[in-house]
């Protein structure tokens, strides 16, 4: 299993492109690893975990029609395999879900309370 690794940070101009587009503010933990990691892959203990790089989300949400049939999520990633790692833009906080490519919102299903325990090892995923 190939542990996590982070991508070196982006530029500052990447960043604030990101912010201006983005639908909604992204949850502060999360910017701040953009903003010193943009992005990574590998296992995170039993989880496979893709984080896409700034300057990808947004064409990524367009190639997966996300506005289109996600409204409410903003993708940041990939288990590798059929879901995506996601915020809901919906809400005040940042947890986690795992949202099928394939599938309807309402098959989304909250995997881990913030951002930082997607980055833990030791935190177990909610079933």
């Amino acid at each position: 299993m190939k542990p996590f690794e982070p991508n070196p940070p982006p530029t500052k101009e990447v960043l604030e492109s990101l912010i201006a587009v983005s639908p909604k503010p992204l949850p502060d933990s999360y910017m701040a690893f953009l903003a010193r990691s943009n992005g990574g892959e590998g296992f995170i203990g039993e989880r496979y975990v893709w984080l896409w790089k700034a300057e990808e989300l947004m064409t990524n949400h367009i190639s997966y029609k996300v506005a289109e049939f996600f409204p409410n999520f903003f993708f940041i990633g990939t288990d590798g395999g059929g879901e995506a790692y996601a915020f809901d833009t919906s809400r005040n906080d940042a947890t986690i879900f795992c949202v099928p490519f394939i599938g309807m919102p309402a098959d989304a299903r909250p995997i881990v309370d913030s951002f930082e325990a997607l980055l833990d090892p030791s935190r177990p995923v909610y079933l």
